[in-house]
């Protein structure tokens, strides 16, 4: 009997010959090849790393290693609850974090609606390589502009108002501009790279959708808003609950670098806390101990943000 009548005796008889799973490996061989080298990078940078989180639950001594420190139990995360600095530092985080969630996403959408606008595409490709530029600039360049414009009593713009007898502009080193600055830098370094996202979302829309919207009479404005935003609602939620994730990060090297001492109050956040007690003091535990608190919370948050966005028809990240 051949091998294509002795299937459709098995199909006629009700049973369903299945693959094994050698058959299944070896059929798909080459896209498991193709598979490797992400999988060992995920192996190598991010799951035995993972081993270094016993340090958080251990005096951890640089000589005698992960093997030979002590273990203190819950002792690391108790100092870093019962700390002092905690509760500003906390509020300083989530407040940096949540402006960078606010006003930092909604820009990268505006740019790119504005750039699918247009139709004159050397003025488009000029646009957008001039708002996607600032985002290869490091951050230490980004504060020599800023220190550049606002040095007190030496910056152009700093100048400028004492020159026309408006006063002095302390930009750098007060606490009320402090946050407004790091948020609106972060806006004018990011937005552009960020607004590509999005323009690869707009690719990916159906043009006979709008060609639709136009038979019904719909006008450029309608079509943006029952067309453009459903096709990129996805890709907005997507990025939303990712970006909830690290909401305990609030750009360690951006608020490092333009933080003083002047701003303590209004910009220290876990991250800088934790380099100065890991790097500075040598004190590894302590901030390993806050490292797994902020994973724990980002799970949490990831879980919680992508089962929301399910529940109101969202596609979610799994």
């Amino acid at each position: 009997m051949s091998q294509g009548s002795a299937q459709a005796a098995d199909v006629s008889s009700g049973y369903v010959h299945k693959p094994s799973i050698g058959n299944k490996i070896w059929r798909y061989r080459w896209l498991y090849v193709f598979m490797v080298p992400g999988i060992l990078y995920y192996l190598v940078y991010h799951y035995v790393p993972m081993f270094g989180l016993v340090v958080a639950f251990q005096d951890y001594n640089l000589m005698q290693g992960v093997t030979g420190s002590s273990w203190v139990g819950w002792d690391n995360f108790k100092a870093v609850f019962e700390s002092p600095d905690f509760p500003q530092l906390m509020k300083n985080t989530v407040l940096l974090s949540i402006y960078r969630l606010v006003f930092g996403m909604l820009p990268d959408l505006l740019l790119a609606l504005m750039l699918n606008e247009i139709r004159v595409r050397w003025f488009k490709k000029t646009i957008q390589t001039l708002t996607y530029g600032p985002h290869f600039l490091s951050w230490i360049i980004v504060y020599g502009i800023m220190f550049s414009f606002f040095a007190p009593g030496s910056g152009l713009v700093t100048t400028f108002f004492r020159d026309m007898g408006w006063g002095d502009i302390d930009a750098l080193t007060n606490s009320d501009l402090f946050r407004p600055m790091l948020v609106m830098t972060d806006i004018w370094k990011s937005t552009g790279y960020g607004a590509i996202i999005y323009l690869a979302a707009l690719a990916n829309i159906n043009h006979e959708q709008y060609e639709a919207a136009a038979i019904d009479g719909a006008n450029r404005w309608r079509q943006l808003w029952h067309v453009t935003l459903p096709g990129v609602r996805d890709v907005f939620m997507l990025l939303v609950i990712l970006r909830l994730g690290g909401i305990l990060d609030a750009g360690f090297e951006q608020v490092y670098i333009f933080l003083n001492v002047r701003v303590y109050d209004v910009g220290d956040i876990l991250d800088t806390w934790i380099f100065r007690r890991g790097i500075e003091e040598m004190n590894y535990s302590v901030p390993a101990a806050v490292g797994v608190f902020k994973s724990a919370i980002g799970f949490v948050l990831v879980l919680g943000a992508n089962k929301l966005a399910k529940r109101f028809g969202g596609s979610g990240i799994w």
